[in-house]
């Protein structure tokens, strides 16, 4: 029920990510390929990955399935047809009472809440748009990587909606609060190069080229040990609002448990 669709008809086809020796599950409008470096891929690419119902079911299925599989180090989010996802599928238009509207957000904001707060790297592969709750989901990674055709809009002003999928508090985070005004209010679209300037895109590059870096930063990625990732996500994430001291206290006891599991692994730290 999430707003933001600008679903169009899309003829091109879409490249499967590396497959890791297990089969992907497949169905509805969402692709996962489980591994050490696993992937969403968002496939409904006649609608720009337009996300319905069975969508958010199977990304939830997804999500559950990374941050339950003890070798997945890194999951990869992307979209099929050349396309990341134009938001919500709104062609069936808007049913149900304020009850069910709100019981349906709240099923939306708990996949949100499982991206946002997964222990595990995440990367938003964000090729051609990436719009309303599409842009939501991306920002919601923990690394965002562009081609240099992608294109960001919270477009739910165009709808009579408000931002949802977390854009309402990630936004003004990254952008500031008259930043993010302007781009919730206007609902206007952004190209890659100006969400890098912003800070709501790591890198941009060449879209030829996007898989090949995404691949680069994944290896990267999954070779760094869990605990010290999921510390490092758990430190940076929790950093908003709290004082300098007790940073520095959640510092020292995440130390404890990466120094500790160095030693388990029988490793030394650097």
């Amino acid at each position: 029920m999430s707003a933001g669709s600008c679903a169009t008809t899309s003829p091109s086809a879409s490249a499967c990510p590396p497959m890791s020796g297990e089969p992907p599950v497949a169905g509805g409008g969402v692709r996962y390929t489980p591994g050490r470096v696993a992937h969403v891929v968002f496939d409904r690419p006649r609608v720009k990955n337009a996300l319905d119902a069975e969508c958010w079911r199977l990304l939830a299925g997804a999500l559950e399935a990374f941050a339950g599989d003890g070798g997945a180090r890194v999951l990869v989010l992307s979209g099929a047809g050349g396309e990341f996802s134009s938001g919500a599928d709104l062609s069936g238009g808007i049913n149900g009472s304020a009850e069910q509207v709100t019981a349906k957000m709240r099923e939306i904001t708990s996949i949100v809440v499982a991206l946002y707060a997964m222990p595990k790297p995440t990367v938003a592969k964000v090729d051609g748009v990436a719009v309303g709750v599409g842009m939501s989901l991306a920002l919601g990674c923990d690394l965002v990587l562009a081609s240099d055709r992608a294109r960001f809009g919270a477009v739910f002003s165009r709808h009579g909606m408000t931002p949802d999928g977390g854009l309402s508090w990630l936004l003004p985070r990254m952008v500031g609060a008259h930043k993010a005004k302007e781009l919730t209010l206007l609902g206007k679209l952004i190209g890659a190069a100006e969400a890098r300037d912003l800070g709501l895109v790591n890198r941009v590059v060449p879209a030829g080229e996007l898989d090949a870096v995404a691949d680069e930063w994944c290896d990267r990625l999954a070779q760094v040990a869990p605990t010290a990732a999921a510390g490092t996500l758990e430190l940076i994430d929790g950093a908003w609002d709290i004082p300098f001291t007790e940073a520095l206290e959640r510092e020292a006891e995440s130390q404890r448990r990466a120094v500790a599991a160095l030693r388990e692994a029988g490793k030394t730290g650097p």
